[in-house]
């Protein structure tokens, strides 16, 4: 399966504001968003996740729902982002299927070593700078964090930077190894940032081709 290298996850005050800021990540090109909406309830959100199933389909964007696996299937969404504190990725997978994919959060080498052994798409390793956009947030990781779990991993799991990360940390942060970024509040801010953010990590592949065509056999 392959994961987009950008994941926008939605952002705002109100649930109508997610899905206003959802539409215009699609429309900027992001190719993967995550509705990630707290504290309602689950018909309110089973709402909201049809609305950005309309949207995103519009747009040929794939959307995972944050937390609530019942929900992304009942909506014909793309997968599910599951927290350290949600349903298990074995559990997930076992209701989805093997089409959906399965995204979950990480803060440390061992909690990676868990959901690739569970069978995740994707992992959300974090966070790289402190972010008010997550409540009991884990120890920051900073670019030494990112390159010490990654050299240790060696994996082909694709291994996204989130938290706090700004437009100017991302050059330094694909120098990690890291996969590619998930954010919301440097795209919300600035929907126009989705273009750079594609040029830097178009960019990374390409560096990382040209290493790889210039290293000794």
């Amino acid at each position: 399966m392959i994961v987009p290298k950008l994941q926008y996850i939605s952002q705002g005050a109100t649930t109508q504001e997610h899905l206003e800021h959802i539409q215009k990540a699609c429309s900027a090109g992001v190719e993967l968003v995550q509705l990630r909406l707290k504290n309602i309830s689950d018909e309110a959100f089973l709402a909201a996740a049809k609305e950005a199933r309309t949207i995103t389909a519009h747009f040929q964007t794939r959307l995972i729902v944050n937390d609530n696996y019942k929900i992304a299937k009942e909506v014909n969404a793309d997968g599910v982002h599951l927290g350290q504190s949600d349903s298990d990725p074995g559990e997930a997978r076992a209701y989805l299927g093997n089409f959906y994919m399965i995204g979950g959060t990480a803060n440390t080498l061992e909690e990676c070593q868990i959901l690739i052994e569970k069978g995740v798409n994707y992992i959300g390793l974090g966070p790289f700078k402190f972010t008010t956009t997550k409540q009991n947030l884990g120890p920051v990781l900073g670019l030494e964090g990112y390159e010490a779990i990654l050299d240790e991993l060696k994996t082909e799991t694709p291994i996204f930077a989130i938290g706090g990360i700004a437009l100017d940390d991302v050059t330094d942060l694909m120098r990690t190894g890291i996969y590619g970024i998930a954010t919301s509040t440097m795209l919300t801010a600035d929907f126009n940032n989705v273009s750079k953010l594609h040029t830097f990590l178009k960019g990374a592949d390409f560096m990382e081709e040209v290493w790889n065509n210039n290293s000794p056999e």
